[in-house]
């Protein structure tokens, strides 16, 4: 009864923190520019294959001042485009650019052909961040919700959803304790995931997601 008791309230707290963080999300008034031209000087060879990738993605980033540019996690089971943090607050971001314009294109010449049998590019989103969210913690469960209309309209997004991690004491993910995982999808035109570490799941995280999250969306 005990242990009943204590995972009810474990899965109680769970989703207080993503309903908090969607909040949080859906507050937030984008201030990003039109395209990607704009950016804090000087923008190094990593920022600008970035701006790239995001822009063949339909997505518009521009870098926030208050942060720092890390280095991409070199590791076999992760595959991230960019990484940066804020200095001196143990938060930091890894985001994966997805451009699914050709594998679109692919996808509506080729899907009755039961021979190449190629996935519906809009559905990718989803596996691709539960791949991530297995890669990142290193086994199941972890808790998830589809993210709701109104924060999706924010980001120019057609689709997403949220994964809450408390993440394995790891050299790969830098020890960090606690990741919400973010992925958004807008049809036929691409996907992006970013993941956002913590040490702490309190209010100040959700400030930090917040400064984060106002930099990034798709194009209108």
């Amino acid at each position: 009864m005990v242990n009943i008791l204590r995972q009810f309230k474990h899965l109680l707290f769970t989703t207080a923190f993503v309903l908090c963080a969607v909040t949080v999300m859906s507050q937030v008034k984008h201030q990003a520019p039109a395209d990607n031209s704009v950016a804090a000087a000087p923008v190094s060879n990593q920022l600008r294959d970035f701006y790239k990738r995001t822009n063949d993605a339909g997505v518009v980033f521009m870098f926030p001042s208050e942060f720092k540019e890390i280095s991409i996690p070199n590791e076999e089971d992760f595959s991230f485009d960019y990484a940066m943090e804020l200095p001196d607050s143990e938060f930091e971001v890894w985001f994966q650019v997805k451009p699914q314009k050709d594998n679109w294109l692919n996808y509506q010449r080729y899907k009755n052909d039961p021979v190449r049998r190629i996935a519906n590019p809009d559905l990718l989103y989803i596996s691709m961040a539960r791949a991530q969210a297995v890669a990142l913690k290193g086994e199941e469960p972890y808790f998830s919700r589809s993210i709701s209309k109104d924060v999706l309209k924010r980001y120019n997004a057609d689709a997403g959803r949220s994964f809450l991690l408390n993440l394995n004491d790891a050299h790969e993910t830098k020890h960090y304790r606690y990741a919400l995982l973010l992925t958004l999808q807008k049809k036929h035109v691409g996907t992006v995931l970013a993941v956002c570490f913590t040490n702490e799941k309190n209010a100040d995280f959700f400030k930090k997601v917040n400064r984060m999250s106002r930099y990034i969306k798709f194009k209108s």
